[in-house]
């Protein structure tokens, strides 16, 4: 099983590419020459970003304010460049993991690539782990939470995502609604 262990990465972050409705995302963490990036779906990285926030909250919620966790995004650990090229996938993210490491003060993500559960003998699957301060973790929250909601703007009647020419919304019995908000 490879694993991608980050002790703290140089940049961690979630990004797409594509155009709303048909994005990939990814996450990638990079230290000097070694990057690695990794495959998930959207909702993952929502996933990935309410979770951080809310463990954070709860470190700071715990420790009664003793441990240095920021309640918002330090504006100079934010990161709004694009992901780094070349985007080569290394593995599409299954399940992912988050744990708070009391002795360094450090948040630990891991993903994990998702394997075929029908194989008698699956490989190992490989793991991106990576430890990040808790200011990079609510920096890399805001950011992902700001890619999620880039994405297309919802139906104001069933809250789908609109397509370029609307979509077949079901509060309408089935009609297509344009994006210009008619029906």
């Amino acid at each position: 099983m490879p694993v991608f262990d980050y002790d703290p990465p140089d940049r961690f972050v979630a990004g797409a590419v594509g155009q709303p409705g048909a994005r990939a995302f990814f996450l990638q963490a990079r230290s000097e020459s070694r990057l690695t990036t990794v495959s998930l779906e959207k909702f993952q990285v929502a996933a990935l970003a309410d979770r951080l926030d809310e463990l954070l909250d709860e470190v700071l919620r715990r420790s009664g304010g003793e441990t240095q966790v920021p309640a918002m995004a330090p504006a100079d650990l934010a990161d709004n460049a694009p992901l780094d090229m070349p985007i080569d996938e290394d593995f599409k993210v299954g399940t992912m993991a988050l744990a708070w490491d009391p002795d360094s003060a450090q948040v630990v993500i891991e993903a994990q690539e998702i394997t075929d559960e029908e194989e008698t003998e699956p490989p190992e699957p490989a793991l991106l782990r990576v430890r990040v301060s808790p200011g990079v973790a609510r920096a890399f929250t805001q950011r992902a939470l700001a890619l999620v909601s880039a994405g297309r703007p919802p139906c104001p009647l069933c809250a789908q995502p609109l397509d370029a020419d609307g979509h077949i919304c079901v509060r309408l019995n089935g009609y297509r609604t344009s994006s210009q908000g008619g029906a």
